[in-house]
């Protein structure tokens, strides 16, 4: 290996995708993990033998990976098997009060008209149009885009594009603009939740996340063997093209000369040259020094008051009975803006909490029940206080019993064991993720300029990239591959010899480059 290389910091999905780009078009690439396995947040635990996911449950804008794939001369459906749901999830308030939601809109519309009467269906077919239009006002300037301002962003979209920017309503809450469409509180508080993909308050968080809806009317999968074989595909992929992978090879410092990040330091003393690096790591960990002085001001530090969710997470491997679980499922609490302000405003457990179940064992509909025990992931949102106040056994055990009976008020009993049974909390995803105090999803989206305030693929110091959910375009297993691949076109048409193409091709009278001299390495 040579200072030529880029090193990529950190095997979670952005890193995963850069790596993967960089290494298919030449580069010499080495990626550094200080876990055992690649993945990030993309987790994969095991309970008595049994593997489970303990991140990301939901596969959605397969187009983002068709795409990285097809860059790459590869085919997704040649490494991943895929399989659309027909039900998006299951959702329940009590014993008798349950609602299912279809990829169809029409099949969705005729459910919670049977549920909330014809004039919540209406609202419904209204509320998908909108969350379409938001997404299509945003995808291409935004989603798809380099990290905007707002007069970029207004610039991108030109002149005909301002009115469809204003309508998309960026000044007002989500659960104001909620209201709009929904009398029914169940079902304002049902598509509030869509705040919480990126670790947000529907109560605080811009109307314009209501575009998570369309994205997920727009497809779901079920990944066969569960979410965490993305990330293996992924290095797989990425070591046939030639990059480099060491696992529990933790990164203490990324070094600089003359201004720039010139390479990293192991935490073994170990020191590594590069030409470029990419930090897949959530930003925080960079503002807070946690790798050297020198890159504390490569980023923006965000203050832990607007730090997104966390988590208690449950993985038990144990029988249900009861409820028909589907794939997905959403148990609500009776107390939608209390769970919101205590997370984010009282800094504490909520005292009602919605619980989302993932039962990895069922089919999307829940037809296919397994027999005997089942892989279950509950997840509670959480204030990301990981760092700063542990919560006490008591709080965590009035916590775990008011989601456990909750479940039970709505028709699940699961037959829980403590040797089967793995908890997770705020602090251990500090532990897992430093400087983040446990936020799984970068900086919260409250406010209509949040999204403007994620880095981009740049940092401030040359040399230094940046991939993942804390960077822009957002948190998220999609989100996180494009910003991967943001950092990977970043660092190739920064490289010199793309800079001397470049200069070459302003002045057609020279010599036409020699062999290699165009080349993207």
């Amino acid at each position: 290996m040579s200072d030529r290389r880029v090193i990529v910091v950190g095997a979670g999905i952005g890193g995963l995708v850069s790596a993967l780009e960089l290494a298919a078009r030449g580069v010499e690439v080495l990626v550094l993990e200080r876990a055992a396995r690649p993945g990030g947040k993309m987790r994969e635990i095991d309970i008595a033998g049994a593997a489970m996911d303990a991140g990301p449950t939901v596969f959605t804008m397969r187009w983002v990976f068709e795409a990285l794939f097809d860059a790459i001369g590869a085919g997704l459906a040649d490494h991943l098997s895929l399989q659309p749901v027909s039900v998006l999830a299951r959702h329940a308030w009590s014993a008798n009060e349950r609602l299912d939601l279809f990829a169809d809109i029409a099949r969705s519309a005729d459910a919670i008209g049977a549920f909330a009467g014809p004039q919540a269906s209406r609202g419904y077919l209204d509320f998908c149009d909108r969350a379409r239009r938001i997404y299509r006002t945003l995808e291409q300037p935004f989603l798809r885009g380099s990290r905007p301002s707002p007069m970029a962003l207004a610039r991108r979209v030109g002149l005909g594009g301002l009115p469809d920017l204003m309508r998309i309503s960026p000044l007002a809450t989500m659960w104001r603009e909620l209201g709009r469409h929904f009398a029914d509180p169940r079902l304002r508080q049902l598509f509030g939740r869509y705040a919480t993909y990126c670790g947000s308050s529907p109560f605080l968080a811009p109307a314009t996340l209501m575009l998570v809806a369309h994205v997920e009317q727009d497809g779901v999968w079920l990944v066969e063997g569960g979410m965490h074989r993305i990330a293996l595909a992924l290095a797989a992929l990425a070591r046939e093209r030639g990059a480099t992978f060491r696992f529990e090879a933790p990164v203490d410092t990324i070094l600089t000369r003359g201004g720039r990040a010139c390479g990293v330091r192991l935490a073994g003393g170990e020191e590594i040259a590069a030409q470029a690096v990419v930090f897949n790591g959530d930003v925080a960990a960079l503002a807070a020094g946690l790798l050297g002085a020198q890159a504390r001001s490569a980023v923006a530090a965000v203050p832990s008051s607007r730090r997104s969710l966390s988590a208690l997470t449950w993985n038990i491997l144990a029988p249900t009975r009861g409820f028909p679980l589907a794939r997905h499922n959403v148990f609500f609490s009776d107390d939608c803006a209390g769970e919101f302000a205590d997370i984010f405003q009282r800094q504490r457990l909520p005292a009602a909490p919605t619980a989302y179940v993932c039962a990895q064992d069922r089919s999307d509909d829940g037809a296919h029940a397994p027999t005997g025990a089942e892989r279950l992931l509950m997840i509670v949102n959480a204030p990301a206080t990981g760092d700063t106040r542990p919560f006490p056994a008591e709080e965590l055990t009035r916590c775990e019993a008011q989601t456990f009976q909750l479940m039970q008020r709505c028709g699940l009993q699961v037959q829980r064991s403590p040797e089967r049974t793995l908890l997770t909390n705020p602090q251990d995803f500090e532990r897992l993720f430093p400087a983040t105090g446990g936020a799984l999803y970068g900086q919260a989206s409250h406010g209509w300029m949040a999204s403007f305030s994620r880095p981009g693929a740049r940092s401030r110091l040359p040399g230094l990239y940046l991939a993942g959910g804390s960077v822009h375009p957002g948190p998220g297993v999609p989100m996180a591959a494009l910003s991967g691949r943001q950092a990977a076109a970043s660092v190739l048409a920064d490289r010199p010899e793309a800079r001397t193409s470049r200069r070459r091709s302003t002045h057609p009278s020279r010599p036409a480059a020699t062999r290699g001299g165009t080349s993207m390495r």
